[in-house]
């Protein structure tokens, strides 16, 4: 868009008067439908030259009001200087705002809903010459509400039991264990912690990040390549070993996957773990006062991981009836978006090896036919939520944005103002925090009305996958 060279200037009532100005010159215009079919439609438009040049007039005249130029009294520059100067620059935004004006009063007058940006090329565009450009569009589908009442759905509910909160304890304490010298010299069994000093090679090579001093490693624990711990039971203290593993398929690091490997390992000291107490002082070493305040904290906790599962499942089922109920055409500019956003992320899955293994069988047709179907989908539910919230005037608060956007700067931490400062500085990113909010709130909105049944059920029953009653990954409705 170009920038006014006087729109700064004008006050509320002149910014009126000049879009009636605006409205009373299209009424002049000639529109012809030229394409109505399904979604798409297009328009030829026509402006008559005359009332072109006579908005670029009264602009120029506008402007001749408050230009300062040298050699000249603010208000008396002459006419043919100011069209000299400045009389190219305003034909441009005459121009540009009439194709805009023009294109939206021919879309409020017949009542249409873009789905997309219009699509607009200028035919004719000469001085003292009518203004002719076409204009091609999809549109917004009519979308009947669905009847909310009439869907049934089943809440699942699961409390934590004592043998979850027993759990979840033990293994606060293993987190709090104390690693103790052991005092006799004598070989690592299992579950030992061993202090070693370690050289990785491939072949005869050394390869980054496959040397390491003195790290603790528990025998048979993990988070370590597959055989590398459970190969030190047995050593001492001062004891050298070679021992061969074999990195996994699925290995971060693509130069070493699947490759066979050698470690020059040297054991440097032996040390015990010792598990604290499950009582009182535990419970303070995590900064509560009493084990029975610490239990009532992670039944708690447990408790919303529960509620939050049984909200994905509840909103999942939601999804699965509305879609069976959407029954309406969709622009193809919009699937074929979703498509292509779809599709370059299952590229580059696959350029980095971590393709689905139900994905790598298939062959290139089948994959686009079926990513096709979730993309079509996905933007009927986006439609369908976005219909419902407008119709039921459901709308993101200020207050729900600036949540959002602490709750998501807190997800930085120590860099919490920077983040808030590019929320406020760039608004189209802190718009990127709307969408989700706005779907849960049509969700909850719909979920008040529908037919919801709790049914009790045990933690595995809870987290137990269903059964697919969709294409992998259709349950998502983007915003539209």
């Amino acid at each position: 868009m170009l920038v006014s060279l006087y729109g700064p200037l004008l006050r509320p009532d002149e910014h009126a008067a000049r879009a009636a100005g605006w409205t009373r010159m299209f009424r002049q215009m000639q529109v012809t439908e030229t394409l109505s079919e399904g979604l798409k439609r297009g328009y030829t438009i026509v402006v008559p030259a005359a009332d072109i040049e006579g908005k670029r007039t009264n602009r120029l005249t506008e402007l001749g009001k408050t230009v300062k130029l040298p050699g000249f009294r603010p208000g008396k520059v002459p006419m043919g200087v100011i069209r000299s100067r400045f009389g190219s620059a305003v034909m441009a935004e005459v121009l540009e705002e009439s194709v805009n004006h023009a294109t939206r009063q021919v879309l409020t007058e017949r009542g249409l809903r873009a789905a997309t940006q219009p699509k607009v090329d200028v035919v004719k565009l000469e001085e003292a010459q009518d203004l002719e450009f076409k204009v091609e569009l999809e549109l917004l589908p009519d979308i009947a509400m669905p009847d909310f009442a009439a869907i049934e759905l089943t809440r699942l509910k699961a409390v934590p039991s004592d043998e979850a909160v027993d759990k979840a304890l033990g293994e606060m304490a293993t987190r709090a264990r104390e690693l103790l010298d052991v005092a006799e010299p004598r070989p690592a069994a299992k579950g030992d912690v061993l202090v070693v000093d370690f050289a990785g090679k491939l072949g005869d090579e050394a390869f980054p990040g496959g040397t390491g001093t003195d790290m603790d490693v528990e025998i048979g624990g993990g988070g370590f390549i597959p055989g590398f711990s459970e190969q030190m039971e047995g050593m001492s203290p001062g004891e050298s070993r070679t021992i061969n593993v074999t990195f996994p398929a699925e290995y971060g690091a693509a130069e070493l996957a699947g490759k066979d490997a050698t470690f020059d390992i040297t054991a440097k000291a032996l040390k015990q773990p010792v598990v604290p107490a499950i009582d009182d002082e535990l419970a303070k070493k995590f900064g509560v006062e009493a084990l029975d305040e610490m239990k009532d904290l992670i039944r708690t906790q447990i408790q919303r991981e529960y509620d939050q599962l049984s909200r994905l499942r509840i909103k999942r089922q939601l999804l699965d009836a509305l879609a069976a109920q959407a029954d309406f055409p969709i622009p193809e500019a919009m699937a074929q978006g979703e498509f292509d956003q779809i599709w370059q992320r299952l590229e580059q899955d696959r350029k980095n090896g971590q393709l689905d293994d139900d994905d790598k069988a298939k062959d290139e047709e089948t994959l686009k036919a079926e990513y096709k179907a979730i993309a079509d989908r996905r933007v009927r539910l986006g439609l369908l939520l976005a219909e419902i919230g407008r119709s039921k005037d459901i709308n993101v608060t200020p207050d729900e944005m600036a949540r959002a956007m602490h709750t998501e700067a807190s997800r930085y931490p120590g860099q919490e103002q920077q983040i808030l400062d590019l929320f406020r500085k760039n608004p189209q990113v802190a718009e990127t925090l709307r969408g989700p909010i706005f779907e849960e709130k049509v969700v909850d909105f719909i979920l008040e009305l529908a037919k919801v049944t709790v049914s009790d059920v045990t933690p595995e029953e809870l987290a137990r996958e269903p059964e697919a009653t969709a294409a992998p990954g259709a349950a998502a409705a983007p915003q539209a």
